[in-house]
């Protein structure tokens, strides 16, 4: 038998064996220091990539996560503005065969500078308000249901319906009526915001809204259509001569809402539907129909529905004037003389009230 070590074929078989692992072994060092050059950029590539997402991306991720949280919907103010005032609204005759449910405006509540009257109004035809004048003051009309139609002795003429708004400022005098346009229930609600004595007696004039075009906006179970001023960071484009806020919120069952409203402001809700808990979050439920004035101390409006229905009420808020106000029916102004100054003008045709003697309402 012959011996592998000394066969010549074997011992070239060896060699070329050895010669061929050498090279081998070299080509494989060869092949991983090309893979090294050649992975050295796309690791690069990938820490950087890496470096920008947590550097940018992540804070922002962040964020959106917790903007739900850090909204006024969801985080409660260390001092809420507590109820002072409790006042169900009560139903009254009013206009031509209608009926109202005045809030603001009684003996109870005369008014809360700047707010001079609050009827929540429902309206079947043929009643409604036939021609009537205004002057020193606004009258915000805010349609639940329905439609009314407006129109004036200056040939303004308009139909708001369920969601619109109305804004009319009726300065030194307007004539003007409000009827149903439509059949079956109107409902809405009627604002009157007082003017300042330098602005009685400005032209008279109008911003009118449709829903599509009220601002909205959500957060946490609580929707909210924004008719003047700021909510969720979302603002009304209403100019308001008297800085106010006038929103509608509706809260879903377990959410909670907390809306600063501005230092120094007078503030109210009005429950439209359901009920819920305002000021403080063991308060006693509050249902429809019922006016809360809150107190002027505290960061704002805190809310919680802990019912299994929806909750729907409107917040207004406003700059107190701090001018004495006397008001006669359907005028408002700051001295006796000046209302009486305004019944001879309306009696007359004068200074704002030229075309009342000539108009009537179709």
């Amino acid at each position: 038998m012959l011996r592998h070590s000394s066969s010549p074929i074997y011992t070239a078989l060896a060699r070329l064996t050895k010669l061929n692992s050498n090279r081998s072994n070299r080509l494989l060092l060869q092949s991983r220091k090309t893979s090294r050059a050649k992975t050295t950029p796309l690791l690069i590539l990938l820490i950087l990539v890496v470096v920008v997402t947590v550097v940018f991306l992540f804070p922002a991720i962040m964020s959106s996560s917790t903007s739900a949280t850090s909204s006024p919907a969801a985080v409660p103010f260390e001092n809420p503005r507590p109820v002072v005032k409790k006042l169900l609204s009560e139903a009254q005759s009013e206009g031509q065969g209608a009926t109202v449910r005045r809030s603001i405006g009684r003996h109870e509540l005369r008014n809360l500078d700047p707010f001079l009257m609050l009827d929540e109004f429902s309206v079947s035809k043929p009643a409604g308000f036939p021609d009537h004048p205004h002057r020193g003051f606004e009258t915000v009309t805010y349609m639940l249901d329905g439609a009314f139609t407006h129109q004036d002795f200056s040939g303004h003429k308009g139909t708001i319906r369920t969601g619109d708004v109305q804004w009319m400022t009726a300065g030194r005098g307007i004539v003007h009526s409000e009827m149903p346009a439509s059949d079956g229930l109107q409902k809405g609600l009627q604002l009157w915001i007082n003017l300042a004595a330098k602005d009685k007696m400005i032209e008279p004039r109008y911003q009118e809204l449709q829903s599509k075009d009220i601002a909205r906006a959500s957060q946490d179970g609580v929707e909210v259509r924004i008719i003047a001023g700021e909510a969720f960071g979302v603002r009304s484009p209403v100019y308001t001569r008297t800085p106010t806020m006038y929103m509608d919120f509706t809260m879903r069952p377990g959410s909670q809402l907390h809306q600063p409203i501005p230092a120094g402001w007078n503030a109210f809700v009005y429950i439209i539907e359901g009920e819920g808990a305002f000021g403080r979050e063991k308060a006693a439920p509050t249902t429809a129909h019922h006016c809360l004035v809150l107190g002027a101390e505290g960061d704002g409006l805190s809310v919680w529905n802990r019912s299994g229905a929806p909750l729907r009420f409107a917040l207004a808020a406003g700059q107190p004037l701090k001018e004495p106000v006397v008001q006669h029916g359907p005028f408002v102004m700051n001295t006796r003389a000046e209302i009486q100054q305004a019944m001879e003008d309306y009696y007359h045709g004068r200074n704002g009230f030229e075309k009342a003697k000539q108009w009537s309402s179709a």
